[in-house]
């Protein structure tokens, strides 16, 4: 089959445009730019660490500016509930219409139990547990907690028998996640308690429909991409993704393509746009979707990336907490940030660590993420922006932000 060629900038605004860096921002944020928001991501990753922001609230903001976080509560928590938590990516936010597709998903977890957790959990405690969820109404681990001791293992997690078990019902879509409390622990409650009736009244679709209908909203996401790319989205088995995607390219949504210094053959999603320009502005969460699979990321735009959280001081080499910043259709530096409450009285301050141009970044790279970094105070509440004396970039964006 001939495969037409992209270059890698057009390939790099197929994917921004599919991710909705070309949407118009609106002044106010409003449940429908939400909903616009998340029909480009697909899924909303979670992550705990809140040393700038919750991941979470993150892509939103990167694609249509400061917006209040409360609409992402409002469609998580509140009927009629728009997304739910579950394994999607990760542990991420996603359309609740989503849960009969994940079915298979949670067959595997219930026959084989959580990942974090190899061996089948004790069926008392299992079934005791769903019992006094159903009794009392949503509640954490803590709630439900029977006080036996805690073990350390596992990067430090700190998790009780009780948790270990609730993870394995979650995981299993025997419990679902009803919200999270001010400690960010997750509220467990029945699924029917939960989800919209209308959802759970949908038919489950076969295992090999619902790999396809992951593969074609992974694809719809990326706009263009590898099977791997693909795979990823979601995080399908090789098995899986690679007979969902000749399924989509037999039925002509996947146009197989070839890319520019890639050496693996890609897929263009049909209704993808290939914008002649993409004109954004953005700071990336470290778990933002552009910037997920590091291959991708390095292939599309030359940036070698990896999250350095994990990572001793001693041997990080741009930051703890690490966001690349997009100006037009490319990646032009990156930023470690860090949300300090505490200063100025409680009036807080926005510290950037460190700031550092990609090569061939262009004259204007300082005062646009000058600007974007305003932007970015502003929305959490934060009265100033100090930039430590660390990075290539640091005097021209501290004079700019002077300015």
């Amino acid at each position: 089959m001939p495969r037409e060629l992209l270059t890698r900038c057009q390939a790099r605004r197929v994917a921004l445009a599919a991710q909705g860096f070309r949407d118009p921002r609106h002044t106010v944020a409003t449940m429908r730019t939400f909903t616009r928001t998340l029909s480009r991501t697909a899924v909303l990753q979670i992550d705990s660490v809140n040393v700038l922001q919750r991941a979470h609230y993150m892509p939103p903001f990167s694609r249509v500016g400061p917006y209040d976080v409360g609409l992402l509560r409002r469609a998580a928590e509140q009927p009629p509930r728009r997304v739910v938590e579950y394994w999607a990516h990760v542990a991420a936010f996603m359309p609740v219409e989503l849960w009969p597709v994940m079915r298979h998903r949670m067959r595997h977890y219930r026959d084989r139990g959580h990942d974090w957790e190899s061996v089948r959990h004790d069926d008392s405690l299992v079934s005791s547990l769903v019992a006094e969820v159903r009794e009392r109404g949503a509640s954490t681990a803590r709630d439900l907690d029977d006080g036996l001791p805690r073990v350390r293992e596992h990067w430090g997690w700190n998790w009780s028998a009780t948790k270990k078990a609730l993870e394995y019902l979650f995981a299993a879509g025997e419990l679902a996640v009803s919200g999270r409390n001010s400690q960010f622990e997750r509220l467990y409650d029945l699924p029917e308690r939960v989800l919209p009736p209308a959802v759970l009244a949908l038919s489950e679709p076969t295992d090999a429909d619902a790999h396809i209908e992951l593969v074609r909203r992974a694809a719809m996401a990326h706009g263009v991409g590898t099977e791997p790319c693909l795979r990823d989205y979601f995080r399908m088995r090789p098995e899986q993704s690679r007979a969902a995607v000749q399924a989509l390219v037999e039925a002509g949504e996947l146009l197989p393509v070839r890319i520019e210094g890639w050496d693996r053959p890609a897929y263009l999603h049909r209704d993808a746009a290939l914008p002649r320009a993409v004109h954004a502005r953005a700071l990336l969460s470290p778990f933002d979707p552009v910037v997920w699979e590091r291959t991708r990321t390095e292939k599309l735009f030359g940036f070698h990336y990896r999250i350095e959280i994990y990572v001793p001081e001693r041997r990080r080499q741009f930051g703890y907490y690490v966001l690349p910043f997009l100006l037009g259709d490319r990646l032009v530096a990156r930023v470690d940030l860090k949300a300090d409450r505490r200063a100025g009285g409680g009036a807080g301050a926005l510290r950037v660590l460190g700031v550092f141009a990609e090569p061939g970044a262009p004259p204007d790279t300082a005062p646009e993420l000058a600007a974007e970094l305003v932007s970015l105070a502003q929305w959490l509440g934060l009265s100033d922006t100090v930039v430590e004396p660390r990075g290539d970039l640091a005097a021209a964006l501290d004079s700019h932000l002077g300015d």
